[in-house]
């Protein structure tokens, strides 16, 4: 036996995902939503929320991939605000990625483990195959249109805010821990340690839109 002969084709892999996706939501509808979030989590994510600074704040909101469009989209945002005069410390950005585009938050790792390429339907341009690794955060040759377009980790460094929802790292790690016959607590443990440095883990997706928006961030959806 070769040692990927036990996993599950990628068509049998991927129908797994989506019919486990739906149960899982079915399940929490009833169950984690009657009772109240992680104050932990929630007062983390408040206090995280305080750093959004400037007078030009803008919001995306990235439930997918989009070819990567969610930060091509926050750098456009850095890049003509800069030229029309404003610097980086009078702007901020924030990516709440949720439902499909989860996966911009974690670190190769995991997309290499869980096949993240295949699952989310996100293809490394430069091998015209799924992505093992993440693209997004330190893009290389053709990973995003221009070259000059910065990826997730550089534009963290000028004060991009991104973040990640906890309710689809739960549904989507006990998807993916079924169709790999794992253990969906330690599949969402394993995701978890691998959020890439600087991502705040928040509550649910919808939940930071909401906070973003009070904060004053001007709403942009990002999903495509």
């Amino acid at each position: 036996m070769k040692p990927n002969d036990h996993l599950p084709s990628r068509r049998e892999f991927v129908g797994t995902l989506t019919a486990s996706a739906a149960t899982l939501l079915a399940g929490i509808s009833t169950t984690s939503f009657a009772t109240p979030a992680d104050p932990m989590l929630v007062n983390d994510a408040e206090e995280w929320f305080k750093k959004i600074k400037g007078k030009h704040r803008i919001i995306y909101d990235a439930p997918e991939p989009h070819d990567g469009f969610p930060i091509i989209w926050s750098w456009a945002f850095y890049q003509t605000n800069n030229q029309t005069g404003s610097p980086d410390t009078d702007l901020t950005a924030m990516v709440v990625l949720r439902h499909n585009g989860i996966p911009i938050a974690m670190e190769d790792r995991l997309w290499e483990k869980y096949k993240f390429g295949e699952v989310f339907k996100i293809n490394d341009k430069n091998t015209n195959a799924p992505a093992v690794r993440n693209v997004f955060y330190e893009p290389q040759g053709a990973d995003f249109p221009l070259p000059i377009i910065d990826g997730m980790k550089k534009l963290q460094s000028r004060g991009v805010m991104f973040c990640v929802c906890d309710l689809a790292l739960t549904v989507y790690s006990g998807a993916v821990a079924k169709g790999m016959n794992l253990n969906p607590e330690e599949v969402k443990k394993d995701w978890v340690s691998g959020i890439l440095p600087g991502v705040q883990i928040v509550p649910s997706g919808v939940w930071a839109v909401g906070r973003a928006q009070e904060k004053g961030c001007g709403y942009c959806y990002a999903g495509g």
